[in-house]
């Protein structure tokens, strides 16, 4: 019989209705019944495309000894992360005190009715879980008391070291960036590209800083690492040779074999390295992965609505990468014998295999040198792989993911001349201000047109307010920039703390359960910080308005991660890739009745450009030209388009 969770809006939640465990949604009437029933709480917390979330609802949430245990000694509460990002940070900080600083998910967290962590980890085996929950019920009953008062205590050191105020660093400058290089260059991987060890997660923020500090120092090492990173990744494993998108990471150094769910976030993330990187260098690679990426994200991540789905799953049928992989018998029987070697050729689909079972991801090792065959054998793959078993999607549409999506369609379309991709950025960007708007405050999640009831985190007010600038910049529809500067001002309101820096969640969530702390975390991760989001659209909003404030207050917000930029880069790619913006702006394009070189405009590789056609920029301005303003001062009107190139620093051959 399903349980409470077939009432609820998460596709990920919603996968657990029918286990035989007693779910509870994370809220105020759960925290009651523990309190009630005067037993722990049991909180699983885990994502929709979570291979190792699936295997443990298989082997543990779906058993009915193992749930028999749940259901007798716990009040049981699952949450989606992507839904809850503020109740997943507050315990995955807990998690990785109790781990050494290791964390994941499946997250599984035994907590006292108050809230207070006795033990967190991840994955468990279903037998190490039972012993688990054997254990806590029998403490728990001989000694509730003394364990209340160890959660109670626990929760007390996390707040003081977790709580404490972030150090006060020093306004970013160029030495702090040239030494953010030089740690990358520490850090890369000469062989394989990328940084670290495996697992490899795609670098969205690292190489956005990197093509931005070439921009800036023409720093050829910059452009190096990024570029070698760009096309490692574009001809790995990890990137889907045959319909587009990036996988979530490379479980080897060399990108060859995925972790196969697919993000909305690495995907629209990713494109704007892969744009910025064509618009410095006129790399073919680059454009046609950005335009397969985004043929991806129409095609297979866009909901009715017009907004995008938040992920598609590792596994398909129970078995993780089997809707993408390959073995040679396979490509001879759909190819014909020719074709398939010369796509195996081409793909590194080996004997052996370099997968599992003999198959092998796909690797575009060296381009086709026939293109009209490969587009032919690509579309007979697509056809046979499109009638193998598929993964799910989770399909709610997450406020900061659909925004950093729309930044990049709607520069993607004005650079790449794709007026469709601009249309879907708007149709995507109107759900967003239509439908996640609530009361002049933002909704985290909407599914099927239905908004949810979780409050906005920081990172959705800064990126939802980027992708509407960007769609002004494109589309000179001044109600976007509007909207924007409206949302960046409840974000000041909502959001900060008292010593210049920001929460990352409102003071008080609407569903009666005070988090052991309000979390607060300036690191860039998996997606940029909500600080660090955040900080990049004040200084945009400042650019395009002249309003001083926004750019103070970004400032006043970045010079706290300044440290980190200089000695863990990897940790503040987007604070980075926001300082360059400062150090380069504000930098103000405006174009103004001269359609002919509003597209030279947008060339400008400057971190710090902002491209206008109309709004307050152009005001007063009759003359036909490209107005160029640095720090708010303006050079003369230009209508030459070699000057204006040169000017702009554009690359010859645009």
């Amino acid at each position: 019989m399903p349980n409470r969770l077939a009432s609820a809006q998460s596709p990920y939640l919603q996968q657990h209705a029918d286990n035989p465990v007693d779910w509870y949604e994370w809220g105020a009437e759960a925290f009651d019944a523990a309190r009630e029933r005067g037993v722990p709480i049991l909180l699983s917390i885990g994502y929709a495309a979570c291979h190792w979330c699936h295997v443990m609802a298989h082997e543990s949430f779906e058993d009915e000894e193992t749930a028999a245990l749940m259901n007798a000694g716990f009040v049981n509460i699952k949450v989606d992360r992507e839904e809850r990002p503020d109740v997943d940070a507050v315990y995955m900080e807990a998690t990785q005190a109790f781990n050494g600083g290791q964390g994941g998910w499946p997250m599984t967290c035994l907590l006292t009715p108050a809230g207070d962590p006795l033990f967190c980890g991840t994955y468990l085996p279903r037998a190490q879980f039972q012993g688990l929950l054997a254990n806590v019920t029998e403490v728990w009953a001989e000694d509730r008391a003394g364990v209340e008062a160890q959660g109670a205590d626990i929760s007390r050191q996390l707040r003081e070291q977790f709580g404490a105020a972030v150090s006060a660093g020093f306004a970013p400058d160029p030495t702090v960036l040239d030494t953010a290089v030089e740690a990358m260059m520490a850090d890369f991987d000469q062989r394989f590209a990328g940084f670290g060890r495996a697992p490899k997660f795609p670098p969205s923020m690292l190489l956005e800083f990197l093509l931005r500090a070439y921009a800036r120092a023409a720093d050829p090492r910059a452009l190096e690492m990024a570029g070698r990173t760009l096309e490692a990744m574009a001809r790995g494993g990890i990137y889907d040779q045959l319909a587009g998108g990036f996988a979530r990471y490379s479980v080897d150094s060399a990108w060859v074999v995925p972790h196969f769910e697919k993000m909305l976030y690495d995907n629209g993330l990713l494109l704007r390295p892969y744009l910025h990187w064509w618009r410095l260098s006129g790399e073919p690679l680059a454009e046609r992965v950005v335009r397969e990426t985004i043929t991806f994200l129409l095609r297979d991540l866009r909901t009715p609505q017009g907004g995008f789905a938040s992920s598609l799953d590792a596994d398909a049928a129970g078995v993780e990468g089997s809707t993408y992989v390959w073995t040679p018998a396979e490509l001879n029987e759909v190819l014909g014998t020719e074709d398939a070697a010369w796509f195996s050729h081409l793909c590194v689909v080996t004997p052996d295999g370099t997968f599992e079972e003999g198959a092998s991801t796909l690797q575009l090792a060296i381009d086709p040198d026939d293109p009209a065959r490969w587009e032919a054998v690509r579309t007979k793959l697509l056809a046979v792989r499109a009638q193998r078993p598929q993964p799910g999607r989770d399909d709610k549409v997450v406020a900061a993911w659909n925004g950093w999506t729309v930044s990049a369609l709607a520069e993607a379309g004005a650079l790449l001349r794709e007026p469709s991709w601009v249309t879907a950025a708007t149709e995507a960007a109107e759900l967003l201000r239509s439908l996640h708007l609530v009361d002049g405050r933002l909704r985290r999640v909407s599914r099927d047109g239905t908004v949810g009831a979780a409050a906005a985190v920081l990172e959705d007010y800064g990126a939802v307010a980027a992708g509407w600038m960007s769609l002004y910049q494109v589309m000179g529809d001044v109600s976007w920039l509007e909207s924007a500067g409206e949302l960046l001002d409840v974000a000041l309101r909502e959001f900060p703390d008292d010593a210049g820096g920001f929460f990352d969640s409102v003071a008080t969530a609407d569903d009666g359960v005070a988090l052991l702390r309000r979390p607060q975390d300036s690191t860039d991760n998996a997606t940029p910080s909500g600080t660090s989001a955040l900080a990049g659209a004040l200084v945009t909003y400042s650019a395009l308005t002249g309003k001083m404030h926004y750019r103070e207050t970004a400032e006043t917000a970045l010079a706290k991660i300044a440290p980190l930029i200089g000695k863990q880069p990897r940790f503040a790619g987007e604070a980075a890739a926001v300082a360059e913006a400062i150090l380069a702006g504000p930098f103000e394009i405006a174009v103004v009745n001269r359609p002919d070189l509003e597209m030279l405009a947008r060339m400008s590789p400057s971190p710090g450009a902002v491209v206008v056609t109309t709004g307050p920029l152009t005001e007063n301005r009759p003359l036909p030209a490209v107005y160029i303003c640095r720090h708010f001062t303006c050079e003369r009107p230009l209508t030459d388009r070699d000057e204006v190139a040169a000017r702009l620093g554009v690359r010859a051959t645009s």
